[in-house]
């Protein structure tokens, strides 16, 4: 695992083997990364990162110029490392939170140009989670709700995604502000 681009580009992501992660796998990140980079200027994104794991995509757009990321996880071996290592890096802009990610959204209220939710495949209600993401209005005005979910399973939602990428095994559902 490894940042693609930017000014942390080429740095491998080498988080502890013992925490309960699925990283986003390259191929798919640079899928993603390549749609993303031909709608918005990275600089002046607001990001929150759902599930941060390794905090893989928050590095990324670290890298890529945006400094205002908040990565959410429940595990604390995961939100230790994705600390640890932004600061080891430089990535200043980026802030973790150990927290449920349910009990976060339902009691956050701030809005962002790009949440990003990677769920555990087998572990999470996916619909329900984009629903509440959703009602919520946490997107900020053409702000994009990514959800990344295995690809043979078509998300339930009360909201039709704008459009559904699949690289590999995996999908990433996009919902567009503008289009809800």
């Amino acid at each position: 695992m490894r940042i693609i681009a930017g000014k942390f580009g080429g740095r491998s992501i080498l988080a502890p083997t013992s925490l309960p992660v699925r990283p986003t796998t390259d191929y798919a990140k640079s899928g993603l990364f390549n749609i993303l980079n031909n709608h918005f200027d990275f600089e002046n994104l607001k990001v929150l990162d759902l599930f941060c794991g390794t905090g893989n995509i928050s590095f990324e757009f670290a890298s890529r110029g945006t400094n205002d990321i908040t990565c959410v996880d429940k595990h604390p071996g995961c939100v230790k490392f994705v600390s640890e290592f932004a600061g080891k890096i430089g990535a200043l802009g980026i802030k973790t939170v150990k927290a449920d990610v349910t009990k976060f959204i339902r009691q956050h209220e701030a809005q962002y140009d790009i949440i990003f939710a990677d769920p555990p495949f087998e572990l999470m209600d996916t619909d329900e989670l984009t629903n509440l993401i959703l009602q919520k209005q946490m997107l900020k005005e053409n702000g994009w709700l990514i959800v990344e979910h295995m690809n043979k399973r078509k998300l339930k939602t009360d909201f039709e995604p704008a459009e559904v990428r699949e690289y590999g095994n995996c999908a990433f559902s996009i919902y567009k502000n503008s289009s809800l």
